[in-house]
């Protein structure tokens, strides 16, 4: 990673947050933004659309670690979050609301740069997976939908799967549109008039 990141750190232990600010400086990062107030919290985020977050708890309660989770939840970011105690239960919740890196009383300089690195990397391979299911999922409902389409076609014009298939092919040739978004019209019209 370069130098050229936007980090956000929040902290409201303002010798806590130095500590990882000259960690991530010394790792070359410039730009480095602390927080140190709880308060609008995603809306400074928002704001400052950082490019990776580090969120510094020192001793959490459970409402504490409950919105830190909820940020991370609705950040679509790597994010490391350091604690200095922690149980069975909020390392679940954490890894459940997408922190890359959760590192138990481990707030050392030298080591802020590898825990940022390590987020980094698995946000990255954590995102192309979301990817990856979002594209299968999508694959399975067009497949889905041009199987009803096919259906339709086979029982309203008494056409064999194949025949109904190059029917959807050539109307989509024909129409300059893709055969899905043509197997989804028809299953659209078919659904209006109650076929």
């Amino acid at each position: 990673m370069s130098g050229g990141l936007s980090i956000l750190v929040i902290d409201d232990n303002k010798i806590r947050a130095s500590i990882i600010e000259q960690g991530l400086r010394d790792a070359g990062h410039d730009r480095v933004i602390l927080v140190h107030r709880m308060d609008g919290l995603m809306r400074r985020i928002a704001d400052i659309n950082p490019d990776v977050i580090v969120i510094d708890l020192e001793n959490p309660n459970r409402d504490q670690l409950e919105h830190m989770f909820q940020v991370s939840r609705a950040v679509r970011r790597p994010i490391a979050m350091f604690v200095d105690k922690s149980d069975r239960h909020s390392i679940e919740e954490a890894v459940d609301a997408g922190v890359s890196a959760y590192v138990v009383d481990g707030l050392k300089r030298e080591r802020v740069k590898p825990i940022l690195d390590m987020a980094i990397s698995r946000f990255r391979a954590f995102s192309k997976l979301a990817e990856e299911l979002e594209e299968a999922r999508n694959e399975l409902a067009d497949r889905k939908t041009l199987d009803r389409a096919k259906g339709i076609l086979m029982k309203s014009k008494g056409l064999s799967e194949q025949e109904a298939y190059d029917l959807l092919r050539r109307s989509a040739m024909n129409q300059s549109r893709k055969i899905i978004e043509v197997a989804r019209s028809l299953v659209i019209a078919s659904g209006l008039l109650g076929d």
